[in-house]
């Protein structure tokens, strides 16, 4: 019995030398973006009966532990405070998943999405692991294709670096209509409208029109004169010139023109002047006014990249433009458990956790399966209070197992000098 007290005292203390560093292990990451604690769960080595001659169908336990070992760590999968922080970039879970980040030759996940873009515009973590996820394939020779507003999250094959350009220029859409709005009158009182239109090249230019009352008026109604002109805003290059006339009813409305196209600078722009009250009109009594209206879009380069709440990267452009180019991935697991753990706050998949997968739609279309919140970090999921009180229970354990060794070495002193 004494020799059994050894092995029991020897077990305690390396079980409950582990219990004490992992326990150590999670208060001093309590303040590591994206940690989450484990906690230790214990196991006897194995018991042996005792006998019980007299009484041997006895309900009483009689069994003697003779030794205890740690059966294993689990992980605490509660998840963590969202904290502010300063950049849009920075990212946490809101429930559950992981994201993911590509090193040199292994993929890791990690639920610290304290992330940024380099100097080459990669979005990276801060110690420069890559972040996956579905790429817009809106950008082709550092020119924006196509304006995106949702990128659909592609299948795992497909998930990648996210890897954008220095430099991206939104390409100008020509303007191919004006509209003019206002009041000519019937009296004999010139006016000039404009309207800006953006051409090929990116040029932002003026199309004018002057109205003069025409000599010759039909008995009901009135016809106005026109001459459109395209031209540099500055006024030193002018591109095209067209005339026609303008002819309204009895009532004002517009009835039809001959002016109908201009070119501006390569690119041919009608000229929508109306129909019926909506557009140009001729009413007596009511002052003269005009306005107008352009679709066109005018180029613009890229000024940063940003992050949104539904995990898209955003390009932002000084023509104000926006798109997205591309959107991370949340990975989930069947097993979390099964995670093997990497470093304080980054996780390897393993057969007992299996591959990793996304969530779908009721139409089988991939989520994220989680919300994912920018201006946010996930805090370490330790209870500081709790830990403390572990790590003095663990402690006075390995006390109470280091005193047994010293009890059972003093009876083993004694046995053998009784011997003598």
């Amino acid at each position: 019995m004494m020799t059994q007290a050894f092995y029991t005292g020897i077990s305690g203390l390396k079980t409950y030398s582990e219990a004490i560093d992992t326990v150590s292990s999670n208060l001093s990451n309590n303040s590591t973006i994206g940690f989450r604690g484990r906690s230790v769960e214990f196991s006897n080595s194995f018991e042996e009966m005792l006998a019980q001659a007299n009484s041997p169908s006895s309900s009483i336990n009689s069994s003697v532990g003779v030794g205890v070992s740690v059966s294993g760590t689990a992980m605490n999968q509660a998840q963590g405070e969202l904290i502010l922080a300063e950049r849009n970039t920075d990212l946490a879970i809101d429930g559950d998943g992981w994201f993911s980040i590509q090193g040199e030759d292994q993929t890791l996940y990690t639920r610290a999405g304290n992330f940024n873009f380099d100097a080459n515009s990669d979005l990276v973590t801060d110690d420069g692991y890559y972040v996956l996820g579905t790429m817009a394939n809106n950008i082709e020779n550092d020119i924006l294709t196509k304006v995106v507003t949702e990128v659909p999250l592609g299948e795992m094959s497909v998930q990648e670096k996210l890897r954008f350009p220095n430099t991206l220029t939104y390409p100008p859409t020509p303007t191919d209509e004006v509209k003019f709005f206002g009041n000519l009158g019937v009296e004999d009182i010139p006016m000039k409208m404009s309207g800006g239109a953006i051409d090929p090249q990116n040029n932002r230019n003026d199309i004018s029109i002057s109205f003069t009352l025409a000599a010759e008026q039909p008995a009901l109604g009135t016809v106005w004169e026109a001459v459109a002109v395209a031209q540099s805003l500055d006024g030193e290059t002018i591109y095209d010139t067209q005339s026609g006339t303008i002819s309204f009813a009895e009532d004002g409305s517009f009835v039809s023109t001959t002016l109908t196209t201009i070119n501006n600078n390569g690119e041919d722009v009608a000229l929508n002047l109306g129909s019926g009250y909506d557009g140009l009109i001729a009413v007596n009594g009511v002052d003269q006014s005009s306005s107008s209206s352009s679709n066109g879009t005018p180029g613009g380069d890229l000024v940063g990249y940003e992050i949104n709440a539904n995990a898209e990267v955003i390009a932002t452009f000084t023509n104000g433009y926006q798109s997205s180019v591309g959107k991370i991935a949340v990975f989930h697991f069947q097993n979390d458990q099964g995670l093997a753990e990497v470093s304080a706050s980054k996780y390897q998949a393993t057969s007992n956790s299996g591959e990793p997968l996304f969530s779908t739609d009721e139409n089988g279309q991939n989520i994220l399966g989680a919300n994912v919140v920018n201006y946010r970090l996930e805090s370490s999921n330790i209870n500081v209070a709790t830990g403390l009180t572990e790590l003095i229970i663990f402690q006075r354990a390995y006390d109470a197992n280091s005193k047994s060794i010293s009890t059972a070495n003093e009876m083993m002193q004694k046995a053998l000098n009784m011997d003598a």
